[in-house]
């Protein structure tokens, strides 16, 4: 709402309060609800996945469907409340029964393609399907190389061709999906 001169603004935020503190506070109630909302719908997205049973050809080898509240926060928050909300489910889904190693894989996994697909959206003209496929690809070697580096063996470089495609695969099916649905909440 607008207001009409500042004695409306004064009355509207109260007697014992600056107005534009009103305003900010305002702002960050918004900010901090937005990444709430979206660090509860991954961590949602990412309990879930746990559930289905997939046939994957590497242990371990998941989806990634909290990826794509992650790929929504890139296209529609600040690059630094999108990596916050990261953080955050990473952390949270760890603390509810993940563990210290798969934490560091997650984050490792996260930071690597999180970085990849923040730089390609601001300095090309990339589709959000083409971000997420290298997105894909980049969470799946840097949990790779983590995991290399945790177990101290380079036998599990074997996987890597495999687990290169499925990022790739996953990341544009991922893509795909968060495209259609910023195309419906932008209507």
């Amino acid at each position: 709402r607008l207001f009409c001169n500042e004695w409306e603004l004064y009355q509207q935020v109260g007697e014992n309060e600056n107005p534009s503190t009103s305003v900010m506070r305002n702002m960050n109630l918004r900010r901090i609800t937005r990444i709430a909302l979206l660090t509860a719908l991954s961590l949602i997205l990412f309990v879930l996945e746990g559930f289905l049973p997939l046939p994957l050809p590497v242990p371990g080898a998941k989806l990634g469907l909290a990826a794509i509240v992650t790929l929504i926060a890139l296209c529609t928050l600040p690059t630094r409340d999108a990596a916050l909300m990261l953080t955050l489910r990473i952390l949270l889904a760890s603390a509810f029964g993940g563990g210290f190693a798969p934490m560091l894989y997650s984050l490792a996994g996260g930071a690597a393609s999180f970085t990849a697909m923040a730089l390609l959206k601001k300095h090309t003209q990339h589709s959000i399907i083409a971000i997420s496929a290298a997105g894909g690809f980049l969470h799946n070697m840097a949990q790779l190389l983590a995991a290399a580096a945790v177990m101290q063996t380079s036998a599990l470089f074997y996987y890597a061709p495999v687990l290169g495609f499925v990022g790739v695969l996953t990341g544009i099916l991922i893509g795909i999906t968060a495209r259609s649905i910023l195309q419906k909440i932008s209507r």
